[in-house]
């Protein structure tokens, strides 16, 4: 049988930038810049994963992100401990937040924030 790692998730952003610098302030992110033919490309480093930025230009055929929920690919998780902390750090940084910290079941607590173009962020403790 075949073996599979995880590599990255790849987003789409009409500001690479601005969804970087989202990502650095919230979460701190490593950003990642290197050029590629001739075109700067935005890379993350964030919780031993790699996160791909690409940029989002009129007339390229990319639609507009979805309402959540949505079919498909819903959010992607950050374990985190000390959620409520974590949470209220988040929160004094502008952050989103769509579900506020709750115990789903006994040992896991999760809340869940909104990132730029909609996209849905899980934080997770598990005690």
């Amino acid at each position: 049988m075949a073996t599979f790692k995880w590599d990255h998730i790849h987003l789409r952003s009409p500001d690479p930038e601005a969804t970087a610098a989202f990502y650095e302030r919230m979460f701190g992110a490593e950003v990642i810049r290197t050029v590629q033919q001739g075109k700067t490309r935005i890379d993350l480093k964030i919780g031993g994963g790699s996160v791909f930025i690409a940029p989002v230009t009129p007339g390229d055929g990319v639609a507009s992100p979805p309402k959540t929920p949505y079919q498909g690919l819903d959010h992607f998780g950050l374990e985190v401990t000390g959620i409520d902390a974590i949470v209220a750090d988040l929160k004094k940084k502008g952050a989103e937040f769509t579900m506020e910290p709750n115990n789903i079941r006994p040992g896991v607590r999760i809340a869940f924030l909104r990132g730029p173009e909609g996209v849905s962020i899980e934080l997770l403790e598990r005690s």
